[in-house]
C-alpha cells in the first residue's frame, strides 16, 4: 500500500512539473500546472468535474467490492439456478 501512495505521489508531482507555461499563465491558481487548456470558465465546472470524480470513485469501490464478495445468499437467487443444473 506504501508503495502505491508513493508511486501516487511521485505521478502527480511529475504531472505538475510539466504544464507548459502558456497553459500554467491561463489556469485560475486552483488548477494552475495540473491542467492544460484555458481552464474552467465557471464554477459550476468545478462542481461538475468533482460530482463526476464522486461518483467514478464510488462506482468503482462498490464493483470491486461486490466482485470479490457479492453477498447473494437467497437459495431462489437466478445463479442457483444456472450453478445447480441437472
Amino acid at each position: 500500500m506504501k508503495k502505491i501512495i508513493f508511486l501516487s505521489f511521485i505521478f502527480l508531482a511529475h504531472t505538475l512539473a510539466n504544464a507548459c507555461p502558456t497553459c500554467e499563465r491561463q489556469q485560475p491558481k486552483l488548477v494552475r500546472g495540473i491542467i492544460h487548456g484555458t481552464g474552467p470558465e465557471h464554477n459550476w465546472d468545478y462542481i461538475i468535474v468533482l460530482s463526476i470524480a464522486i461518483i467514478t470513485v464510488l462506482t468503482l469501490f462498490l464493483s470491486i467490492k461486490w466482485f470479490i464478495k457479492p453477498g447473494e445468499k437467497n437459495t431462489e437467487h437466478i445463479k442457483y439456478f444456472i450453478i445447480n443444473e441437472e
